[in-house]
């Protein structure tokens, strides 16, 4: 089963805008009005994401970690070409977004198994488990969320939003992610394949 990292924490908010935010109902209208400021700041976020293109800050360093990263990638990936494609994609929107590769691929794992066409029961799709009203909410709504870039980039953006949010707090920014603040099951699974599979030695 493909986990939803919205499927509890998508809230409705009084302009039909959804968001993730905490496990429990918003109760009052200061709460309702600081979720939608949240959801437009997130929202913005993502524009600029779609808009921006990066590359490999050292060319050298990247090299020796997408090598490194392949052969970890192995098992998940057999195609030589296409692993390393989507290691330099991975490099490239974790950089952007200023989070560690290493668990962005921890959480490719957890969520969708490298499986970029996996869809979740409540709809989350590709990679990294994104809800397709993102597109929509950015004004994307023809882009696709199989699209590795795309999936990616969004995805990268909404974990270093929630990491913010929480003030640098990675097990809180994760269990936002994955709909369910307040429980640690989901990030001790990023976390034990982070340090078993993706953090160099």
């Amino acid at each position: 089963m493909r986990i939803n990292i919205f499927q509890h924490n998508l809230l409705i908010s009084v302009v039909s805008i959804f968001l993730l935010t905490t496990t429990s109902c918003i109760a009052n209208e200061s709460s309702l009005n600081n979720n939608h400021s949240t959801n437009n700041e997130l929202r913005l976020l993502l524009q600029q994401a779609i808009k921006e293109s990066d590359s490999f800050a050292d060319r050298f360093d990247a090299e020796v970690w997408l090598l490194d990263m392949s052969n970890r990638l192995k098992n998940k990936i057999a195609h030589p070409e296409k692993r390393l494609n989507l290691l330099k994609q991975v490099h490239k929107e974790a950089s952007r977004a200023d989070l560690h590769p290493e668990l962005v691929l921890a959480v490719i794992d957890v969520e969708s198994n490298f499986d970029r066409f996996a869809i979740s029961k409540a709809g989350a799709q590709g990679l990294m488990q994104v809800m397709p009203f993102w597109l929509k909410e950015i004004g994307q709504p023809r882009d696709s969320l199989f699209n590795v870039r795309t999936n990616l980039r969004m995805g990268c953006t909404i974990l270093k939003f929630y990491l913010k949010k929480e003030k640098g707090d990675l097990t809180r920014a994760l269990a936002r992610y994955n709909g369910s603040l307040g429980r640690y099951k989901y990030p001790n699974k990023v976390f034990t394949l982070l340090n078993k599979r993706w953090y160099k030695h």
